[in-house]
């Protein structure tokens, strides 16, 4: 077990803003709790060091996937793996990473199918993305990779995989950590409208559910201009540069991703069929499973695809021990934006 000394050490912060209390906490980007002593004044923002890159890319064949992934930290550490969203990639994690590894995890990033280097292993593999189907990939990675158990985190698709891992196949996680909550998919549900501006911030999911978004994803530079939009829209106060979104976007020339994209939003809006194989697990997940490993959900203050941030709307589905933080100021792309706070949430919720 790794201990909160060394890792307030390694994010650089004293253990007294290591000390995060349990239920609903607000928190600014380096997760130090917004309300603050006024003695003391405000609490210093994090100003984080320069991204450092991942070192050498690894791939493993896993499932119906070659799976490209990034690894750091010690061999034989506890293992978290982070996953990613749409449209980022593994560089959301690229400085969550190093704080969990010299904390003494073991830090798996992989690629989502259809994203960077990881590729089918048959050319006649059916480009499916429905949510099971994504969620065996991290189960068959965790096995090709000989690892027992895990600490699973992730946003956007990545929550949504994590969760899922840990409804179906919960002695395969030793604690989640989920930002925006319980994102598993009721495909019967996504058939009811939302108020109208909250339609409207998923403005893409029906643009890609025609042929001329689809053709639109296929197009690299209007693909890059659509990505670039959504981070912008979804992460108002996150001033990233265009080597930032440069490095990501690479991801985004996988020959699978506008299969792969465009399929997942269809599917979830029921306009594209799934794959019998995946049935058993669809119809579990119907009955919205519930979760009992040990959570801890996050839910960033400026994200637009949030109607509030209490959490009390998916509370119900945590059995398990349970902590809901807040990160003030901080929009959709969590891990990147707040990385400190990731991380901290990472080790808070494998010692719950």
């Amino acid at each position: 077990m790794i201990d909160r000394r060394t890792f307030s050490k390694a994010v650089g912060l004293g253990l007294g803003a290591a000390a995060v209390p349990t239920g609903a906490v607000a928190a600014d980007r380096s997760g130090r709790p917004t309300a603050v002593d006024p003695a003391e004044g405000p609490a210093p923002a994090e100003v984080p060091a320069p991204a450092r890159p991942f070192g050498r890319l690894k791939q493993v064949r896993a499932g119906v996937l070659d799976i490209g992934y990034a690894e750091a930290g010690p061999a034989h550490g506890p293992v978290a793996v982070c996953l990613h969203g749409w449209p980022y990639d593994i560089h959301s994690y690229v400085d969550v990473a190093p704080l969990l590894a010299e904390a003494g995890y073991r830090v798996i990033v992989p690629y989502l199918r259809g994203h960077g280097t990881t590729t089918f292993r048959s050319p006649t593999e059916v480009r499916n993305a429905q949510q099971s189907a994504v969620a065996l990939d991290i189960v068959a990675l965790l096995d090709a990779l000989g690892i027992r158990r895990a600490v699973l985190a992730g946003f956007d698709w990545g929550s949504r995989t994590a969760a899922i891992v840990a409804a179906l196949w919960p002695e395969r996680v030793r604690a989640l950590v989920s930002v925006g909550g319980y994102l598993v998919t009721d495909v019967r549900a996504q058939q009811n409208p939302l108020p109208p501006k909250a339609e409207h911030t998923w403005w893409y999911q029906y643009y890609f559910a025609t042929d001329r978004g689809r053709r639109g994803l296929e197009n690299p530079q209007y693909r890059r201009e659509l990505c670039r939009a959504v981070w912008a829209e979804a992460s108002p106060t996150w001033a990233f540069d265009d080597a930032t979104f440069e490095r990501t976007a690479a991801a985004f020339d996988n020959p699978d991703y506008a299969a792969i994209v465009t399929h997942n939003y269809r599917w979830r809006l029921g306009l594209a069929a799934g794959e019998p194989r995946y049935d058993r697990y669809e119809r579990r997940l119907a009955d919205r499973p519930a979760i009992g490993v040990p959570t801890i959900t996050l839910d960033p203050g400026l994200d637009p695809f949030l109607a509030s941030t209490d959490g009390l709307g998916y509370r119900k589905f945590f059995t398990g021990a349970y902590e809901h933080r807040v990160l003030d100021g901080v929009g959709h792309n969590a891990p990147q934006e707040a990385p400190a706070a990731f991380a901290r949430a990472v080790l808070d919720a494998d010692r719950l």
